[in-house]
């Protein structure tokens, strides 16, 4: 199951991102602000996309229907290349709908507002801040876009995205020197992350 209950999965996400924004430096009425409008279009989306109410296990559906439909199969094929595993496909995908677009919405703000400082502050061009931004943060998506990198530096999936952060956080805490080394070593953290995925440590 998600975090939330159904009922009240707005009334809960509103807190938790309010809390998340003020803790950024955000003013109180300004986070709410963020947020409801955050939520109003996560909504909207959801509507336009026909997917409204979805079940709250996805991926234990997913998982089920690998054994027995194609479609399930190579969906899921391509995301355990990815180095994606059974725990983060039922993590990601049995979350509430909503939950799972408040996250991409909170992570594409804290990627933008860095992308912008690059740019008015720093004076890079947009393509020297876009790779300094993912040369600091996991950027997730589609592995298969290759609109603005290749490689080993294409997006991460998201479902990858709760082990990505414990490994983040632990090796901020035990390491921190060797961590920042590697960072500014690799071509970008997906870069990293791909290597380290494949050593085994996340």
């Amino acid at each position: 199951m998600g975090l939330f209950f159904k009922s009240n999965i707005e009334k809960q996400l509103e807190q938790l991102y309010v809390t998340i924004f003020q803790e950024k430096g955000i003013s109180p009425t300004e986070a709410k602000k963020t947020v409801r409008r955050l939520l109003k279009e996560a909504k909207e989306e959801a509507k336009r996309e026909g997917i409204l109410g979805l079940p709250q296990n996805l991926g234990d559906i997913f998982l089920e229907k690998e054994t027995t439909d194609e479609k399930y199969k190579s969906m899921l094929a391509k995301l355990r290349s990815e180095g994606v595993r059974d725990e983060d496909i039922k993590c990601w995908w049995n979350m509430h709908d909503l939950e799972r677009r408040m996250m991409q919405k909170a992570d594409f703000m804290d990627r933008f507002a860095l992308f912008k400082k690059f740019r008015e502050e720093d004076r890079l061009t947009e393509e020297q801040a876009a790779k300094r931004v993912g040369e600091i943060f996991p950027i997730f998506g589609d592995p298969d876009d290759t609109t603005l990198s290749t490689g080993e530096d294409r997006p991460l999936p998201y479902e990858l995205k709760d082990r990505i952060n414990i490994y983040v956080e632990k090796r901020s805490q035990t390491d921190p020197k060797q961590f920042k080394g590697e960072i500014e070593e690799s071509s970008s953290f997906n870069a990293l992350v791909r290597k380290e995925i494949e050593k085994g440590n996340i």
